[in-house]
Formats: structure tokens, sequence, C-alpha cells
């Protein structure tokens, strides 16, 4: 897959670090307004196939593998569960993980930590499915070349 014009490319390299931004906000404020971890990691695989249209397929299959996807979702899980299971074995659920603390930003408990791990579970899980959909198009569309000459 190749990329898009320079002009393309340019605003895409302007406009993904504020849309990577937003993610993150999104997802360090889902415990006091709308948004939390899944939320914040569509907005940021949405960058991140900004710029992968921009700068066409063959790149971000340089960049990032679809292995490495996995294996940083299955962080994000097993960070999410550690989460809950450390709530748990203190006599509660995510909020009693982490002690509370009086600011606004700190006192959810651990359902900030929680929301992080889910971000990076749903990101890379949604970039990896993402490179699989891009693979596979490509191989077809190179196998329906084979066929036509």
């Amino acid at each position: 897959m190749k990329g898009m014009t320079l002009v393309v490319q340019n605003i895409a390299r302007v406009v993904v670090g504020f849309v990577m931004v937003y993610g993150l906000y999104i997802t360090l404020s889902g415990h006091t307004s709308p948004g939390g971890g899944f939320a914040g990691a569509v907005v940021i695989m949405a960058g991140i196939v900004m710029l992968v249209l921009a700068f066409g397929g063959d790149r971000a299959h340089e960049l990032v593998a679809e292995y490495r996807c996995q294996g940083w979702s299955g962080l994000g899980a097993l960070g999410f569960v550690l989460v809950a299971l450390a709530g748990f074995l203190r006599g509660g659920w995510f909020v009693n993980a982490v002690p509370k603390a009086d600011s606004e930003l700190y006192g959810s408990g651990s359902i900030l930590v929680a929301d992080a791990f889910v971000c990076l579970l749903v990101a890379t899980g949604l970039v990896g499915v993402f490179l699989a959909l891009i693979a596979g198009t490509r191989e077809t569309m190179h196998l329906g070349r084979k066929g036509k000459t």
C-alpha cells in the first residue's frame, strides 16, 4: 500500500500529535468524565490509522509487527487482571486497590490505572487487527495482479 501525497503526509504529521494527546486525555480523565480506556484507545488508534493511510502500509509493517501488538495487548490484559485481583484481595473492587487521594485526578483509586491498561489492551489490539487487514488486502491485491498477467 503506497502512501498519499506530500501535502497529506505533512498534515498527518501535524495533526497526529494532537489526536494522540487527545486520546491520552480521554483515557486519563475517564474516571471523572465520559471517556476512559476504551474510548481513548479508539481515538489513539484513529491517529495511527491516519499515519498508516498517509505514509502507506508497507512503512507501518516495518515499524510495527502484528506479534508486537499481540505482546502489548497481552500486557494490557495482564495488567488489568492484576489491578482487579489486587482490589479483590484487599476486600473490594477496583477502587480499593489503591488508596484514594484528596485530589480529583487521583481520587478514584485504581480506576485510573485500570483505564490505562484497558487503553493499552484495546489500542494495540485494534492496531494489530488493522495491520492484519492491510496485510490481507496487500496479498489479495498481489494475487489479483498475478492472475491478470
